[in-house]
């Protein structure tokens, strides 16, 4: 009788201890849950502008309360949908969230906390940490479509023309074919136009990379060109954020300060670290700039008239830091509207290319 007892309560005792580790296994497993992010409409893979929306979908399974989504599409960099001013998407109480965004090639969704603060555009993929719960990141539906353009040839090359809206140079402009197009003398023409109470924009770009070499631009007088408007020629590859897009920049202007004499500038990216952004004054008439990259090394230099060679030079600088390699880059002319409360753009701005040209 008393061994009977005691296979009893040992057997008590055992039943009672696996219940307790069950039910601890299954706390364990519930805190150790983490919340998942699922798609339920991705928008089409296609290059972004301000022309064209869609609506983006999903739902957030486990999520505390308070967390919110944040939408990034990448289209060259990833912006922030669907406008830096209105980022947070609420999650519903049956936990679906939806939102307008701007098109890309790629969406990411992120679970973020409600004092996150979503920078516009990020260069990389947004990745989880900090204040981001959470990351997910899929590609756009069907084969990517690429926004129309115009076709133009100018001095032996093959260009194409930007039909849609661009944050080139951080603006947020609209473009227009018409504003770019190349006289009887062969010449490049680009301007910037009203249109619809908006001024637009001209951009063209070539449809090869070229890679290491020397490039060559001849440009007429751009001293009376406004504060406001600002001409590029610059190397990009939207595929290549880890490396800041493959980005030297030549800039013609003044970035809508009307008081400063710099007028021109040479930089890397990022233009905010130091040493990678020189400025300096270009005087009026034709001008010749120059660009001749290397490996570990961005050799700028302008100089009066229309031959690099044997001429005053204006400036020069060579950045040895920070310097890309070549990829899918190509070469953009660009002539914008920078935004500028003191030095609003007033009236139509054109400027006259006479060469491009590029040496191995």
């Amino acid at each position: 009788m008393k061994v009977r007892s005691i296979v009893g309560v040992l057997l008590k005792g055992m039943l009672f201890l696996g219940f307790s580790l069950a039910l601890n296994g299954c706390h364990t497993r519930q805190s150790d849950t983490r919340p998942s992010i699922e798609f339920t409409k991705i928008p089409p893979a296609a290059q972004g502008g301000r022309e064209r929306v869609d609506t983006i979908s999903g739902r957030v399974i486990g999520a505390r309360r308070g967390l919110q989504i944040v939408v990034y599409a990448r289209s060259g960099p990833w912006w922030v949908q669907p406008w830096p001013d209105r980022p947070f998407i609420p999650i519903q109480a049956d936990s679906t969230w939806s939102s307008e965004t701007h098109l890309g090639f790629e969406y990411a969704a992120l679970l973020v906390d409600p004092d996150y603060q979503p920078p516009p555009t990020m260069d990389v993929a947004p990745t989880e940490g900090g204040r981001v719960v959470l990351v997910k990141i899929v590609k756009g539906v069907g084969e990517p479509q690429f926004a129309p353009t115009k076709p133009l040839h100018f001095t032996g090359y093959d260009w194409k023309v930007r039909t849609i809206a661009s944050d080139r140079g951080g603006m947020n402009n609209l473009y227009d074919a018409d504003n770019a197009w190349t006289d009887v003398s062969g010449a490049l023409h680009l301007r910037i136009k009203k249109k619809e109470d908006r001024w637009s924009c001209a951009e063209v770009f070539l449809t090869r990379s070229l890679g290491y070499g020397t490039y060559i631009l001849v440009v007429r007088d751009t001293s009376r060109l406004e504060p406001a408007a600002v001409l590029t020629m610059n190397t990009s590859d939207d595929w290549a954020g880890e490396q800041h897009f493959r980005e030297l920049d030549l800039a013609i202007g003044r970035w809508g300060d009307g008081t400063s004499k710099k007028n021109a500038q040479y930089g890397v990216q990022p233009f905010y670290v130091p040493g990678n952004l020189v400025e300096f004054t270009e005087p009026p008439g034709i001008m010749t700039h120059s660009l001749h990259w290397e490996s570990g090394r961005a050799s700028f230099k302008t100089v009066r008239g229309p031959s690099p060679s044997g001429a005053t030079v204006v400036s020069e600088h060579v950045f040895m830091s920070g310097v890309p390699s070549p990829g899918q880059e190509v070469i953009y002319l660009a002539f914008f509207v920078v935004a500028s409360k003191e030095n609003p753009l007033q009236n139509e701005n054109e400027v006259v290319i006479e060469k491009f040209e590029y040496r191995p």
